[in-house]
């Protein structure tokens, strides 16, 4: 019942065009562990289609290994990046639920409420 409750308080939203309209060919997942730290692979991670990044893995200051190119961020609410720079306009969030707390996060940003 509470996910119903949710559901039918969020606007319903398609894929961005621009990425409904990629076909994917060659996509990446850019985890958060820091093992691309000093591989300076930046230049051809860049170079996929599709940049997934995981949690609040940085870019900034990192470019050089990690590359600057997101196209979709994926994390748990409280794995969130802070820092504002770190959703780039042209790329997705989404917010991975599955604990109770999280669904009442969701809720409370849909409402504008403190949680």
């Amino acid at each position: 019942d509470k996910l119903k409750n949710l559901l039918e308080l969020l606007p319903e939203h398609d894929l961005p065009e621009d990425l409904k309209s990629k076909h994917c060919k060659r996509c990446v997942v850019v985890g958060s562990g820091g093992i691309l730290h000093g591989s300076e692979l930046g230049h051809l991670l860049n170079q996929f289609d599709i940049v997934i990044r995981l949690n609040d893995a940085p870019v900034q200051g990192y470019t050089d290994h990690v590359g600057n190119k997101t196209t979709i961020r994926m994390t748990y609410p409280e794995g969130a990046p802070l820092a504002e720079h770190e959703y780039p306009p042209a790329s997705l969030f989404v917010a991975v639920l599955f604990k109770s707390v999280d669904f009442n996060w969701l809720e409370a940003m849909v409402k504008n409420e403190t949680l």
